[in-house]
């Protein structure tokens, strides 16, 4: 066991660039714009929402793992954000994607100096479309439980998979990590295949977060999509 941490820790690659220090001075800003202090507080004393934090921690870090590699930081798996939007909020959502983002560039990209601009690029800025593509559902289309379930829940979440690989792509070409080429052939033009499945995987999730636990859903009320006049 202790020769298995050995290797995997001497896989990591610990250097931090000038563009990683970047990405974590972004991310920092991001987050102090965001800070959701109220949504913090309530969850350091809420036992139960504690318990349904790591529930969905864990579920997010179990689907993350199963990820096909491309390139060294050009990977695609499943993402769960817009899940978790809308159990937690978009704003306690992003404080709590930081952990599996950790997670994921230590262990998966093995590179943890990118962890700033993948957590900003890859969950921070594609959980903030999420959160407003539910917002203006909410209010300029009709208030019933399969616009909830079909367009907040499933085509959000194949729009969040779109982004997530998008500002993701931005980031590398810019800091000039990969050639836009690359990131077109090897990477962007692949999004399509995983945009339905994301979809599917939180539209799924969402149907039985509905049927069985809508109180788990941060802004769910039957009020209005079930007992409208």
């Amino acid at each position: 066991m202790l020769e298995f941490w050995q290797g995997l820790l001497a896989n990591i690659q610990w250097q931090l660039s000038g563009a990683d220090a970047l990405g974590l001075l972004l991310l920092g800003l991001w987050l102090w714009l965001i800070y959701p202090s109220r949504d913090l507080a309530e969850l350091a004393a809420n036992r139960q929402l504690q318990g349904r934090a790591l529930l969905a921690l864990s579920a997010m870090m179990g689907i993350w793992l199963f990820n096909a590699s491309i390139h060294g930081l050009l990977q695609l798996h499943f993402l769960g954000l817009v899940t978790l939007m809308l159990m937690f909020s978009w704003r306690l959502a992003t404080m709590l994607a930081l952990l599996p983002s950790a997670f994921y560039c230590v262990f998966v990209l093995k590179a943890p100096g990118h962890f700033g601009a993948y957590a900003l690029m890859g969950v921070c800025l594609p959980l903030f479309v999420a959160f407003v593509i539910h917002n203006r559902s909410f209010y300029l289309l009709p208030k019933n439980l399969f616009v909830l379930i079909f367009v907040s829940g499933f085509a959000n979440a194949g729009l969040s998979q779109l982004s997530h690989e998008s500002f993701w792509s931005l980031w590398l070409g810019i800091s000039g990590t990969y050639s836009w080429q690359v990131l077109w052939h090897d990477y962007l033009s692949l999004s399509i295949l995983m945009m339905f499945p994301e979809a599917l995987l939180n539209g799924m999730a969402v149907t039985l977060l509905v049927v069985y636990r809508p109180e788990w859903l941060a802004d769910y009320s039957d009020r209005h999509y079930l007992w409208r006049g």
